[in-house]
């Protein structure tokens, strides 16, 4: 399957991987969400009209009300419909065709939609989460929602997040790739459009932090779906669980609002009719942001039991991380002072978007004291505070819809209802979270409040449903654009000065007629087809030379269904894995040592959920062996700008990005033993190992599996079939040795009535090399695959790159397990 059908056909939708297609799907998925979020905002607001509630929603209902409108919101709306815009403009703003790997972005849209899906089914699950969306342990963990049913609800959330976060790194390793490979001639990285920066420093702060978060979930699911100790209240710990998320929590704050701030430069420099005032500053002020985002994280923990030394270090790197901001701010102002402001809807929005940014920083910089973060935190004020900043990143964001909706649907909008549909939001919004600020005693997440402050929270309740109104009128201001609006002009703004205005619109299913060029220093299309290709600019190891025309002759694939079956396939199960808690509970009070909290709760295991685990393994083994021999071209741009990274291909940069998102993973499971070990006292740490010779004995071997690979490669440049089988198959072997090694070991340790749950100790040991045996599992069935592919129709042969890219992710799980097998058999 390689054509399109029809953008009538709902099988178009189905099988595309074309990159405006996805953008189109991401961008009206996470819209859905924002008006499910909504809804539950409103609930909870309506609950809150006086104190002690209205009645509307129970304790329970208001808690999953709360809990969930905030996951929505912060996971399923924001980062989503700015990787939409993503996906439909930057591979337009930069020259290319499509994302790097077009099947990978259709996967990575098909996890996002079943994640959320799943987070809809927790609630027929009896509950869904309800413990707030950042997820605190010990409220984390089963002991605090003993129902089966609840804990049900909960797990799948859990995994829900997780198979967001799979879609986020896959998403991340594209972007990468495309970006910094794959630019038109003559366009640098200083010279990219600043939604395209803006998004670039996005996808590298996601790369680190959802990986932290992915090793976090990791965590907290193995806690509550096998009953392991890791932030249970009587051996693990609440403050691991802090550390864990907001390494990932506070870089979430700029990944949210940096593509809302790249939207606010774009629209900026087009309605003011002038350049970015410091441009280059403020580029430099954007990396420096990415960067420090990661170094600020424990100004969250203040109130925690961390020394004072320790939190005065957090506060100036906070203090400090608002000075690149002020930078940007003021370079926005200043392109205003000195531009020609033409007041259109886009503009409105995102000079909304400023004002209320300021607002929101400045109130923020309060926070980063800790003698006041003392007293505000848990308060009305972080809540306003928090919205202030995350909802002008939305407000921008609905600018940007306004801004390209003429590029993606070749309609124009109204005015005159644009213009309505802001104001309308606008007053909405600070009549909503405004008063927060002035009843700011009151404590999150609860519903009852001083009676002094009653009138502030009914005037946020009356905003919030000003402000629905508000995105209603957007809806339909757009809708009614779609319908019945006048035809769009290729480009309807008079100072837009990014690539894609410069096509028509909509575009064309392959972008350009011609092949984009800035050599001259302006955008220009050049006719390969009458000009030598290699434009003496190196070609990236990827490229396969042709002996007739160029890349850009190749016909390019766009169609594939394999991508939508992984996702259905990963969904279902991850579904039976939510139910499965009640089994491992029995399975725990057969052994005598039932885990605390959980005893006496389970109920006749439903056999449903290990049914729909195991189906959800078979449609996975098979979709994805049909995604790994089916035939997708996907030709590499002949000539692109790729410095820094021109001599590595697509291929093989994605295999890097994607390791380097690992290392965090396995960095921060690492990260928690020596954590908890520190926690428990260093010398009272019990060894889980029975002797150290099973960890030497698979440290041989796994050393001994990387110089197979080595050998592998080798036959494969060769063009050695039976070398290169035997090579795999040894490779092979000596993985299937590890793993019986490992068996053996666990064997020995259930063998005397020591499992995971039996202590802290059991818990990181079996849940850190557990992790590891995963990834040997996952090479395992790689190299199962790739030795079939060699033994049927001489696979790798005639490209041996695949080889390569195997043995780097196979010498990478060895590194690990090197760093490993000290840590847990020999100290």
């Amino acid at each position: 399957m390689s054509d399109l059908p029809p953008m009538t056909s709902v099988k178009r939708w189905l099988v595309t991987t074309n990159h405006k297609d996805v953008g189109i799907l991401y961008i009206v998925t996470a819209l859905f969400f924002l008006v499910v979020g909504g809804v539950m905002a409103l609930l909870f607001r309506a609950h809150l009209w006086e104190s002690g509630g209205t009645g509307l929603l129970t304790d329970n209902q208001f808690n999953q009300a709360v809990s969930t409108h905030g996951l929505l919101m912060v996971f399923w709306f924001l980062s989503p419909i700015a990787s939409g815009f993503a996906n439909y403009l930057v591979p337009l703003q930069i020259g290319a065709k499509d994302l790097a790997f077009p099947r990978l972005n259709a996967l990575s849209y098909w996890f996002y939609l079943f994640s959320g899906i799943l987070l809809g089914i927790s609630f027929f699950q009896g509950g869904s989460w309800s413990a707030g969306w950042t997820m605190y342990a010990p409220l984390n963990v089963p002991t605090y929602t003993p129902a089966l049913e609840a804990t049900t609800g909960g797990n799948a959330t859990i995994l829900a997040l997780m198979l967001f976060v799979f879609s986020i790194t896959i998403g991340t390793v594209n972007f990468l790739v495309t970006i910094h490979r794959s630019r038109a001639e003559g366009l640098g990285l200083w010279n990219m459009p600043l939604f395209t920066w803006s998004w670039l420093l996005t996808v590298w702060m996601m790369l680190f932090a959802f990986a932290a978060l992915l090793a976090a979930l990791l965590l907290l699911s193995v806690d509550r779906l096998f009953l392991t100790q890791y932030f249970a209240t009587d051996q693990g710990s609440g403050l691991l669980w802090a550390h864990l998320f907001w390494f990932f929590g506070h870089p979430e704050v700029y990944i949210v609002f940096f593509p809302a701030l790249g939207i606010m430069f774009e629209t900026f420099q087009t309605f003011t009719g002038r350049r970015l005032v410091g441009r280059k500053w403020v580029i430099i002020a954007m990396v420096l942001v990415a960067v420090q985002s990661f170094l600020v994280w424990m100004h969250h923990m203040f109130l925690t039991t961390i020394n004072l030394e320790i939190k005065t270090l957090m506060m100036a790197t906070t203090i400090g991380i608002s000075l690149p901001f002020d930078l940007m701010v003021f370079a926005l102002i200043y392109t205003m002072v000195k531009g020609r402001v033409r007041f259109t809807t886009p503009f409105l929005f995102s000079l909304g978007a400023l004002v209320l940014f300021i607002l929101g920083g400045i109130t923020g910089v309060f926070l980063g004291a800790v003698v006041l973060d003392y007293e505000f935190r848990g308060t009305y004020w972080v809540v306003a505070h928090f919205h202030y900043v995350m909802v002008s990143g939305v407000t921008a964001l609905i600018g940007g819809l306004y801004y390209w909706w003429p590029k993606i649907t070749g309609k124009m909008y109204s005015e005159t209802l644009g213009k309505l549909s802001f104001a309308v939001y606008f007053i909405g919004f600070n009549m909503l979270y405004f008063p927060m600020f002035l009843a700011w005693e009151t404590p999150r997440r609860v519903f009852h409040f001083a009676e002094g402050t009653e009138i502030y929270h009914q005037v946020a309740t009356v905003g919030a449903f000003v402000l629905g109104a508000g995105v209603l009128l957007v809806f339909g201001t757009l809708a009614y654009s779609f319908v019945a609006g006048p035809r769009a002009p290729e480009n309807p703004w008079e100072f837009s000065r990014t690539a894609e205005w410069a096509i028509p619109s909509p575009p064309p299913l392959e972008n350009w007629d011609g092949r984009p060029s800035y050599a001259s220093g302006s955008l220009e299309f050049v006719d390969d087809s009458k000009a030598a290709t290699d434009g003496g600019v190196a070609q990236g190891e990827d490229t396969v030379p042709k002996t007739a025309g160029s890349h850009e002759e190749e016909h390019a694939d766009h169609a594939s269904i394999w991508p939508l079956g992984i996702g259905i396939g990963l969904f279902t199960f991850f579904l039976g894995l939510s139910g499965l808690t009640p089994y491992a509970v029995e399975f725990a009070e057969g052994t005598g040592v039932p885990p605390e909290g959980l005893t006496g709760t389970a109920a006749d295991p439903n056999i449903i959920y290990p049914v729909i685990t195991a189906l959800g393994l078979a449609i996975m083994a098979y979709t994805l062996f049909k995604f790994g021999v089916e035939q997708f071209n996907v030709p590499e741009m002949a000539i692109a700008e790729r410095w820094p990274f021109g001599g590595v291909g697509n291929t093989k940069f994605g295999v890097w990005v994607f390791l380097a998102s690992d290392v965090v993973v396995f960095g921060a499971a690492i990260g928690a033993f020596v954590f908890m070990r520190l926690h428990t006292g260093w010398g009272d740490w019990e060894t889980i190992p029975f002797a150290s010779w099973p960890g030497l004995l698979n440290t041989y071997v796994l050393l001994t599996s990387s110089f197979t690979v080595i050998l592998a490669l080798v036959m494969a440049e060769r063009k050695n079939k039976r070398g290169l089988l035997a090579t795999l198959g040894a490779t092979l072997a000596l993985g299937l040795t590890f793993m019986s090694v490992k068996a053996y070991e666990y064997a020995y340790k259930f063998n005397i009535d020591e499992y995971w749950w039996t202590s802290i100790e059991h818990s990181i040991y079996f849940v850190t090399t557990g992790l590891h045996a995963l990834h040997v599992i996952l090479g395992l069935l790689i190299a199962i695959f790739m030795i079939y592919r060699v033994w049927s129709i001489d696979a790798y042969l005639e490209d041996h790159r695949p080889v390569e890219f195997f043995g780097l992710y196979w010498h990478f799980v060895d590194i690990v397990w090197v760093i490993l097998f000290p840590l847990f058999y020999l100290m």
